[in-house]
């Protein structure tokens, strides 16, 4: 019996061991094994807590030291590489400079020629006997001229050439004395004195005077004829003037003068022989080689208008215009005055012209640019004069004002561009067939063409534009197509066009002078 119950309890706790966990409620306390069945044989058990696995630390990025850099870079394969790119730097930039050396000696350049005072120079005709009829307060005779220089000089004018000094059937032992207006050459001689503080050089007109030192004379007149030359020498004066229709405009004469003028003259302070071409186009020659008048004659002064008695016309002002920047000659440096009559309309455009051509200007007195005329002026509209409306003071008061800048900005503009100084010469001819339009007020066909010419130095070009008609006229594209389209102006007649332009798009008023500075270089040169 006893037997008995000690095999029930050991078939329980053999029972009781053999038990899952799981047997009772399946939904308690139990999470069945994924992909298992619920029976109890084939079933396996989740414990209540699942533990959490720990995050792994993140690494942070530290750059390298010192250290590490430099066993990293001190490898075989960056030191290659560091050595290929310093080679390709040297060789690129090498190669750079090369190219710009090339570039640059290959490339045209203009040559520049050292220009003399006198080819530099603006000259500017003037009489001191009109500084005497209108004298300041104060001031008598020559003085008035002596208070003008400093101003001269403001506008860019370089040097004087006085007219009328002497009488013109005077002979050559009284060429020391002047004029009876202007009393004795003490007047003159304080008046070079007064021009060579303010910078100017003088140059004295002789023009139609007996000074044939070299020719049919005797010894003793010669003498004293050279003697002239070397009084007025000793006073300062940069040279002298005479006209090709003198007896003193021959091979001998000037042989002599250039034998005199080489004594007083320096590298510095030239002294130049300035002869007035009045009878021909062409100046007649010294003798059978040409030659001899560059080495007798310095500067040539050609008049652009014919001398006539009446006012020339728009097509004869345009014709002969023409005629001189189609005909140039070489190896004569020329002066340029405007010289015939001409309407008013046209005075400023005339000094346009004036002082874009090649060579020297030389500008005849202008009361419009004289500072006594200009005081006056302003006098007059103080007192408010009742014989003429003030409107019509601030118009003469606004006109001088327009000369003075108009003749400011040319002579400066010329001072300062290489292309108006020395640059080279092209005319551009303007077919008026190409230049028709529909539009009656831009063109008309029976109105003088339009003049136009370049002035070109290296990559710079200047583009002077005038329209001698009394019509309107509008730039054709077809019309020097090679010339660059963009410009900016730098002056003009009315000194009203400013800032940048397109050339075709632009229209020419009545009897108006334009220069435009070209941006790029076109084909001309």
């Amino acid at each position: 019996m006893e037997q008995t119950d000690k095999e029930a309890t050991e078939d329980t706790d053999s029972t009781t061991d053999r038990m899952p966990l799981n047997a009772g409620d399946p939904g308690y306390g139990s999470v069945p094994a994924p992909g298992l069945s619920g029976s109890v044989g084939g079933s396996e058990t989740a414990p209540l807590l699942i533990p959490e696995s720990e995050p792994e630390p993140v690494q942070q990025w530290q750059p390298m030291t010192k250290e590490e850099l430099e066993v990293a870079a001190g490898g075989p394969g960056w030191r290659r590489v560091r050595c290929y790119l310093v080679l390709l730097f040297w060789l690129a930039w090498v190669a750079m400079l090369a190219t710009s050396i090339a570039i640059i000696a290959t490339s045209p350049r203009p040559v520049v020629t050292p220009l003399k005072w006198w080819q530099k120079a603006l000259f500017y005709q003037l009489q001191p006997d009109m500084f005497t009829e209108a004298q300041a307060e104060g001031s008598k005779g020559i003085n008035v001229l002596c208070e003008e220089l400093p101003y001269f000089r403001s506008l860019g004018i370089g040097a004087l050439i006085l007219e009328g000094l002497f009488d013109k059937e005077a002979s050559s032992e009284n060429l020391t004395v002047t004029g009876e207006s202007l009393s004795m050459s003490p007047q003159i001689q304080h008046l070079l004195a007064e021009c060579n503080k303010a910078g100017l050089k003088v140059v004295l007109d002789f023009c139609e005077l007996d000074l044939d030192v070299a020719g049919n004379r005797p010894s003793n007149l010669s003498d004293t004829a050279q003697h002239v030359l070397q009084f007025w020498l000793e006073q300062g004066v940069a040279g002298f003037a005479i006209c090709d229709t003198d007896a003193a405009y021959s091979e001998k004469t000037l042989l002599v003068w250039r034998g005199v003028l080489k004594e007083f003259s320096s590298q510095q302070d030239e002294r130049i022989v300035v002869v007035k071409q009045t009878t021909t186009d062409i100046l007649p020659p010294l003798s059978t080689s040409s030659q001899i008048n560059n080495t007798l004659v310095d500067v040539v002064m050609r008049s652009i208008l014919p001398s006539s008695h009446h006012l020339l016309s728009a097509q004869e002002v345009a014709d002969a215009i023409e005629t001189h920047l189609q005909t140039r000659e070489k190896d004569i440096w020329p002066s340029w005055t405007v010289g015939g009559k001409a309407s008013h309309d046209l005075k400023k455009l005339l000094l346009v012209l004036t002082m874009t051509l090649p060579g020297s200007p030389a500008v005849q007195y202008d009361e419009e640019i004289d500072q006594t005329q200009n005081a006056s002026v302003n006098v007059g509209s103080l007192r408010g004069e009742e014989n003429e409306p003030s409107h019509a003071h601030t118009d003469t008061e606004k006109a001088k004002r327009s000369a003075v800048a108009l003749f400011t900005s040319l002579s400066h503009s010329r001072a300062r561009e290489e292309a108006l100084l020395y640059g080279s010469f092209t005319f551009l001819p303007f077919n008026t067939s190409t230049n028709s339009s529909s539009n009656s007020t831009l063109t008309s066909p029976s109105s003088p063409t339009i003049l136009a010419f370049l002035r070109s130095w290296g990559c710079v070009h200047f583009l002077v534009l005038l329209n001698i008609g009394p019509e309107l006229h509008a730039l054709d594209p077809a019309w020097a197509s090679s010339l660059p389209e963009a410009g900016v102006f730098v002056t003009s007649t009315e000194m009203d066009r400013l800032g940048s332009t397109s050339l075709y798009k632009l229209v020419l008023r009545p009897h108006e002078a334009i220069v435009i500075k070209l941006f790029e270089a076109g084909s001309y040169s």
